[in-house]
This record gives C-alpha cells, structure tokens and sequence, in this order.
C-alpha cells in the first residue's frame, strides 16, 4: 500500500514540475511580447521626436536624439530574440504549443534591421524631405 501511494506522489511531482515548465514557456511569450512592445514604443518615440521637431536647433541633434530612441528599440528587440530563444531552447513543452524559434528570432531581426534601416534613413534623407531638417 505504502509503495502505491510512494508511486502516485512521485507521478503527482513529476506531473507539477510538468506544468511548472509549460507556465515558464507561456511566461516566456508574454515578456517577450512585452520587450517587443518596448522596442516599437522606444522606435516610435525616435520616429515622433524627428517629426516633430525637426526644426530643431542645431538640426543634427534632433536626428541624433531621434536615432538614440530607434536603435534603442533595435537593441530591446534583439535583447528580446536572444533571450526567448535561449529560454526555449532550455525548456520542454508538455502540453502547450510552444512558438517556433525560427520565429522568434525572425520577429526580432526583423524589428531590429527596420529600425537600424530608419535611423540610417535619419541620416541619408535630403533636408527637403519628410523629415527634413
């Protein structure tokens, strides 16, 4: 009797920790949202701080201030990718559908590229343009 109940303790553990690794990938996807959303809202404030004041004096340090936001953005995205991937990489789903790496990590070069690709845009755009200034 005592060996039975030994046995389903043990399954119960196992069963546990089971799911405790299932929560930690499900947590996983949610920073990794969070840090996503982190990334477009440090791109997004570069973007706004250009556009709007790009009759700043002198004309360069709204870029550069602008271009500090952005490639912020892209460092979060990449810190983002590295991090979820290596998470994953780690852990054993069990009864929940895990993202695919490959995923992940296209989301986060994909987030940084576009904004390493705007903050040199910051720079080659002519004064006239858009965001001239």
């Amino acid at each position: 009797m005592a060996k039975s109940s030994n046995s389903d303790s043990n399954q119960l553990a196992e069963q546990r920790t089971d799911l405790a690794e299932d929560r930690t990938i499900m947590a996983m996807e949610r920073t990794f949202a969070g840090w996503m959303r982190t990334a477009f809202a440090a791109i997004g404030i570069g973007l706004a701080f250009r556009a709007v004041f790009g009759e700043f004096e002198p004309p360069w340090l709204a870029r550069a201030i602008a271009t500090a936001f952005v490639l912020l953005g892209a460092v979060v995205a990449y810190t983002a990718e590295r991090r979820a991937t290596a998470t994953l990489k780690r852990l054993t789903p069990n009864e929940v559908d895990t993202p695919d790496r490959p995923s992940i990590r296209w989301i986060g070069w994909s987030v940084s590229a576009g904004a390493v690709l705007l903050a040199v845009a910051f720079w080659i755009l002519h004064d006239n343009g858009p965001f001239g200034g």
